[in-house]
């Protein structure tokens, strides 16, 4: 059986462009598509599917919002395949004013680790100097392992670098969808 995309170390996801509704990402292994990404258009509520590829026959994950309308969203992520409930990526509302921040929770509802963009300085930069300065986030675990988030400068195609340690102790499945939805949610704010 092949490698879920979220068991590699080192993975990009790249907005595809020219697309007028919705949107959609691709992953990479280096060059190999790996995934794909879909976010639906027009719908109260966030909608983000990952696949196997484009032709969309094999849900991997289901990335929804709990909420229509939310400053503290969150998000359930579903395994596509057997249904389970994976956990859930919250907005930090207040704190995602200046620098953003998200919270990971288990399925449980109990807090397993947080994201947060790389700097205060820098986010600030970012949104009111130029959004052309890449963001970075890190995301950190209850016993460290810090997954990166890295955004490269390309100011026609958002591409989003994601470095994961062997030591991240967080459901692999819970960094790609953190991941996807920085790509989706603070990709589209640039």
């Amino acid at each position: 059986m092949p490698t879920a995309p979220w068991d590699l170390p080192t993975y990009r996801i790249r907005r595809k462009v020219l697309k007028l509704f919705g949107a959609s990402f691709h992953v990479y292994d280096g060059e190999t598509p790996i995934a794909f990404c879909s976010q639906a258009a027009f719908r109260l509520r966030e909608d983000i599917r990952l696949y196997a590829d484009e032709s969309k026959a094999h849900e991997l994950l289901w990335i929804q919002a709990k909420q229509m309308l939310d400053f503290a969203a969150s998000y359930g992520v579903v395994d596509g395949t057997t249904g389970e409930a994976v956990g859930v990526l919250r907005r930090r509302g207040l704190k995602s004013m200046l620098r953003d921040s998200w919270e990971v929770l288990g399925p449980d509802g109990r807090t397993l680790g947080k994201v947060e963009e790389d700097s205060t300085g820098m986010a600030l930069l970012r949104r009111f100097v130029s959004n052309l300065v890449p963001q970075t986030f890190h995301l950190r675990g209850p016993s460290g392992g810090a997954a990166e988030f890295r955004q490269r400068f390309n100011p026609f195609v958002y591409s989003l670098e994601v470095t994961v340690p062997p030591d991240c102790a967080l459901d692999r499945r819970l960094v790609f969808a953190a991941a996807v939805l920085i790509a989706a949610i603070e990709g589209r704010q640039g």
